[in-house]
């Protein structure tokens, strides 16, 4: 019998008796306040729990022998398809000039809209000759061919006289798609200098006249993961009377994402410093924008974790026990109050 009343004595939860029990309005008020408190707090804390938070490591890149994806869109305003080439060279060596692998161009109208399906790609394999390149096309600041003017052919012609029709109405280009290049420093980029260099002087008249006004629409080294930014993207650079050329230095960072179902995506984040260096009429330079990137060696892995049950489950009875016991306590304060205010004084009943 003793040892029951001992354990009776440790009981932290006493129940009074029915009688005793007194149900207010005051209480049901704040009941439902606290109950309305709880849900809340519980369904935040059931979002949080769900919700992914990612984790940022960094070690030396060991990569090797693979290629670096390129995704170009951007607009030329000022410029018709038929003059623009995009040229690749890095550290190694490889020049290619005027890509057209997975590389395409759309005529744009003065307003910006597309002009015909037929002028939907500059298509893979095309022949060269046909613009006046042959296997002679160098670029500009390199060529020492000495091509006299009536040497050219009737395609010469007829092409000079279709990009100047298109600069007299106001067409420009939109060139997009993807660059696969070698995982070493490098540029690329998208200027005149595919045109034989008489060619280019029959339609613009020099160098000063090129306008290489340009919209960066999406400017990437890979695939897109949560949260990335390309600092690139929306950047808008016009020029009115003036010409030059724009440099992008680009420092690449790679990154692995790794989903929280253990999936990897990899990829690259870059950041990047910008020149614009202007050309007067006296400049032998032809006008273009540059995109010169460089590799960080070290990669970052960026991994997608959850918080723990055990933790989830200590914060929702942290909460839950909190509301409950402010409510108790306002639950008591209210009701002292509303006794103390309702409840006649003594003076009163002796009068």
């Amino acid at each position: 019998m003793g040892l029951m009343q001992a354990l009776k004595s440790l009981d932290a939860f006493p129940r009074a008796e029915e009688h005793l029990l007194q149900k207010t309005k005051s209480g049901a008020l704040v009941s439902i306040v606290g109950l309305v408190i709880m849900a809340t707090l519980f369904f935040h804390e059931l979002t949080y729990y769900l919700s992914t938070y990612t984790v940022h490591q960094m070690e030396v890149d060991l990569k090797r022998g693979e290629t670096l994806p390129i995704h170009i869109n951007m607009t030329f305003p000022s410029l018709p398809c038929d003059v623009l080439s995009v040229d690749a060279i890095d550290m190694s060596g490889k020049h290619e000039v005027d890509l057209d692998t997975n590389i395409w161009k759309l005529r744009l109208n003065s307003d910006g809209h597309i002009i015909g399906t037929e002028y939907l790609s500059d298509l893979v394999e095309k022949e060269h000759a046909a613009h006046g390149h042959d296997d002679h096309k160098d670029h500009h600041e390199e060529s020492d061919h000495k091509i006299e003017l009536h040497s050219f052919d009737k395609e010469a012609e007829n092409m000079i006289e279709r990009v100047k029709r298109a600069l007299a109405n106001g067409e420009g280009c939109r060139v997009y798609g993807v660059l696969d290049v070698q995982r070493v420093a490098g540029n690329f980029h998208i200027s005149v200098h595919g045109l034989n260099i008489f060619v280019a002087l029959m339609i613009f008249e020099g160098s000063s006249h090129v306008n290489v006004s340009h919209i960066i629409h999406n400017l990437s080294f890979g695939p897109e993961y949560p949260g990335i930014h390309n600092p690139l993207d929306g950047t808008m650079r016009i020029l009115h009377g003036a010409s030059g050329t724009f440099k992008y230095y680009i420092k690449i960072v790679p990154t692995e994402y790794k989903y929280i179902s253990k999936d990897v995506l990899p990829t690259n984040q870059f950041s990047v410093t910008e020149y614009f260096s202007p050309i007067n009429e006296f400049d032998r330079k032809w006008p273009a924008v540059y995109f010169l990137y460089d590799l960080s060696p070290i990669t970052v892995t960026i991994r997608e974790e959850r918080h723990s049950f055990l933790h989830f489950i200590t914060r929702l009875c942290a909460i839950l026990g909190g509301t409950f016991a402010l409510t108790g306590m306002l639950d008591r304060w209210m009701y002292r109050f509303i006794e103390a205010v309702t409840k006649p004084s003594g003076r009163s009943i002796l009068r």
